[in-house]
């Protein structure tokens, strides 16, 4: 019975280490974050609340491929699998008829100071039939729910912080980090937008939006951070890798995964 535990224990030991060389691995390189692999997973899904029509954000294996693509690109970045977004463009009785949804989590980040971010972006399986949809920018988006705390605006305690990305570099396979803080442009929904000049018509770098938010008054704070898709075109693809500051949020099938970023 003791060899038999001991072959056991081995067994586990060798696991364990596989794990940690296939995590250490994948492009971007991270390594299981101190506070466990699953961290966080339960506070992780759907916001309902922002939620619109009946879109999919599902965590999945792959996608793998597409087919005839070989080598990193042709797998999900991290672990094996990713989060699945599809949402319909006229699908619903409302005006715009399109879908939305956010994936994120409610929990863990609240509270967070937004001039505190610093690292910001995920990988994206883009599709060759999303951006015949509606473009090459037809990604989906980071977003932040935060209280602006504008000193030009202080009863306005709500506002969606959201990323344009910019036109992803490959389609029909994975594409390689997409750097939020550097890439793209940001804006803010509603009153803090008008207030700030970084709106949905006139977005700003993400350092233009941090200087923006950091007007002299008490800081800014995050509510909620999430990935998500809408209202506006058709989109079916995949999102991996999220990374907010040194964690990277790795989606599984089984849940999510939080890894500490190398």
């Amino acid at each position: 019975m003791e060899a038999l535990f001991g072959v056991k224990r081995k067994i586990a030991l060798g696991v364990t280490a596989l794990a940690a060389i296939a995590v250490s691995a994948v492009p971007g390189s991270a390594t299981p974050s101190a506070a466990g692999n699953q961290a966080g997973s339960d506070h992780w899904g759907v916001i309902t609340r922002n939620t619109i029509g009946s879109p999919v954000a599902a965590l999945r294996n792959g996608p793998f491929g597409s087919f005839g693509v070989t080598g990193p690109s042709a797998r999900p970045p991290y672990g094996t699998g990713s989060l699945g977004i599809e949402v319909a463009d006229n699908s619903t009785s409302l005006t715009p008829p399109s879908e939305k949804v956010d994936f994120g989590n409610e929990v863990d980040f609240y509270g967070n100071p937004v001039l505190g971010l610093n690292k910001v972006g995920f990988h994206v399986f883009q599709t060759g039939e999303n951006t015949s949809h509606g473009g090459p920018g037809n990604m989906p988006n980071i977003k932040f729910e935060i209280n602006p705390n504008l000193t030009a605006a202080p009863a306005t305690t709500y506002s969606s912080m959201v990323w344009l990305p910019p036109a992803a570099p490959v389609t029909d396979r994975w594409s390689p980090y997409l750097d939020a803080t550097t890439t793209g442009q940001w804006f803010l929904t509603g009153n803090a937008g008008t207030t700030t000049g970084c709106n949905q018509s006139t977005p700003c770098t993400f350092t233009q939006l941090k200087t923006a938010l950091n007007d002299g008054g008490p800081a800014p704070t995050i509510y909620t951070a999430a990935v998500g898709k809408g209202r506006d075109n058709l989109w079916a693809g995949a999102v991996d890798g999220l990374r907010i500051n040194q964690n990277i949020y790795d989606f599984e099938a089984h849940g999510v995964r939080t890894l500490r970023a190398n």
